[in-house]
């Protein structure tokens, strides 16, 4: 199988990025008098922006709108974004090697596009993706293959020839159903998925340098390697 193109997932895959995110859930809740629950994060992990903003408002009771909660999350995170999240080792390294062979390459993320624009531009990395595809262009979250469907057209791929990068299981499994090529990134916040995200996925990987050698990048050359 020859693949074409990658979609990448941004936030814990390029950027180390979900213990700022797990601290921002309970921040935002301490702010508003609230005791966060311990599983708060792996809740809303697997919303998206519009739907966690909802998903407080309705079961915390906040005397706000989803959208005055999804502006106040967007403001406690812009600062991480603008100034202090890095990218994971060795992404930078494979995102140049992509290029070189002229691999076409996109981001499909459930976060604010303003914060990814902003994290890619400091990072020196903005100019190795054709596009950010979010929800916020009309497409639903992860749960549903929309996403990834869309990403691939604007790519100009088929799911078949589309590797997607994704370290969250159920995002994972969603891209696999649609018949995506999945590749796992293993985070430090989703170890107890390790295992089942291997399962899923046609390799997972810890570190970008096990996807920057000519075994992998092979897979998309003209007369690709054997490649499964």
């Amino acid at each position: 199988m020859q693949y074409k193109s990658i979609i990448f997932d941004m936030d814990g895959t390029l950027l180390d990025s979900m213990g700022m995110w797990q601290q921002l859930d309970r921040r935002f809740l301490r702010e508003n008098g609230i005791e966060p629950p311990p599983d708060i994060s792996e809740i809303v992990k697997k919303m998206t922006v519009d739907t966690s903003s909802a998903y407080f408002v309705e079961r915390f009771h906040l005397p706000m709108t989803a959208e005055q909660v999804k502006i106040r999350i967007e403001q406690l995170a812009a600062e991480a974004y603008q100034q202090d999240l890095p990218l994971k080792d060795g992404a930078a390294d494979f995102l140049e090697a992509l290029r070189i062979r002229r691999i076409p390459c996109a981001i499909a993320s459930v976060t604010y596009p303003s914060l990814l624009e902003a994290a890619l531009e400091r990072l020196g990395v903005r100019q190795y993706f054709r596009f950010i595809l979010t929800p916020e262009s009309g497409t639903a979250g992860k749960h549903e293959p929309e996403i990834y469907l869309e990403t691939a057209r604007r790519l100009g791929t088929s799911p078949a020839e589309t590797v997607v990068i994704e370290d969250a299981l159920y995002a994972a499994e969603t891209a696999a159903a649609a018949g995506f090529r999945t590749v796992g990134f293993r985070d430090d916040s989703a170890r107890t998925d390790w295992a089942a995200l291997e399962a899923v996925c046609m390799k997972t990987v810890s570190h970008w340098s096990e996807l920057n050698t000519p075994a992998f990048l092979d897979c998309f050359a003209e007369s690709p390697a054997d490649c499964t």
